[in-house]
């Protein structure tokens, strides 16, 4: 289990391999203004809507 800042991809507690970090990084930034949406509904206690899951 990792945790991973949003806005620049940073990890910010756990470990994930080098090699899938780079692939996570490139999801985080192709899906950044959803997930972003997603984390002010959660936070609001609403429903969030699914993103399209890392390949």
């Amino acid at each position: 289990m990792f945790v991973i800042k949003i806005t620049d991809g940073k990890v910010l507690s756990g470990e994930i391999p080098k090699s899938k970090m780079k692939l996570v990084q490139a999801w985080i930034e192709i899906h950044k203004d959803e997930l972003l949406a997603d984390w002010k509904l959660a936070v609001a206690g609403q429903q969030v809507f699914k993103i399209e899951q890392l390949k």
